[in-house]
Order: C-alpha cells, then structure tokens, then sequence
C-alpha cells in the first residue's frame, strides 16, 4: 500500500505524479491539499499549473490553507496565490479572504506595495462588489 508521501510530486518537474494525482478519488486529492499548495509558490514551475487545476476542484477546502499563506511573509507566494488561484475561485471562496484582500488594497505594507499585491487584491475585490 502506498504511503502519504507517495503520492506527491517528488520535485517541481515531477508532472507525471500529479497526473497520477487528478486520477485518485476526491478524498485522497483533499489530504494532499495543503501539500500540494506548496507546489505553487512559483507558477513557473512545471507542476504547478497541473496542481493549481486539482487546487481549483476544492474552492472551500483550499480556503484555510491559502488562509495559512497570506497570513506568512511569503509576498511572492501571495502574489501567485492571488493571480493564479484566489481570483479564479467562486465568491463564495473569494468573499473569505475579504477582510485580508481589503487590509492590503487600502494599507499596503512597502513589500506589498512592491509585489503590487495591493493592485490584484484591489481587482479581485471589484469582482466580489459585483455580487454584494
């Protein structure tokens, strides 16, 4: 039997295991959310496209892990997380990240500032006024 360990990509090149990864059945994929997030710290990487399509697949489940990031001082993480994942997300994930989205569109730290995570989080915003 597999162990936990054996399901996830060995490497950002590793495509072929989160190929492996979208067969298994949801409850599987939902263990490894919080462990496949990581692959995208760098949307350039190779997986992290294939990781972010089984990342979109869970919109509520994902929403405390990303939580976890944007709460980290990982500005370049949060930039990709905003670009790629938060903004794709139905409102009703989007809305959760609200308060945090707010903060850094009215009062951006100077590395926010420098990410311009204060742009994305002000575009993403826009799109949850459209549903208020």
């Amino acid at each position: 039997m597999k162990g936990y360990d054996d399901f996830l990509p060995r490497s950002v090149y590793d495509v072929d295991k989160v190929a492996e990864i979208k067969k298994l059945d949801r409850d599987t994929q939902m263990s490894l959310l919080q462990d496949l997030l990581v692959f995208t710290q760098d949307m350039n990487w190779p997986v992290a496209p294939s990781v972010l399509e089984i990342l979109l697949t869970f919109p509520e489940e994902i929403v405390p892990h990303v939580q976890a990031v944007l709460s980290s001082e990982d500005d370049n993480w949060k930039w990709f997380l905003l670009h790629f994942l938060v903004i794709k997300l139905p409102v009703a994930s989007k809305v959760q990240f609200k308060d945090y989205l707010s903060k850094v569109a009215e009062n951006p730290t100077n590395m926010e500032r420098a990410e311009e995570l204060d742009e994305i989080a002000k575009e993403i915003l826009a799109t949850l006024s459209l549903y208020e």
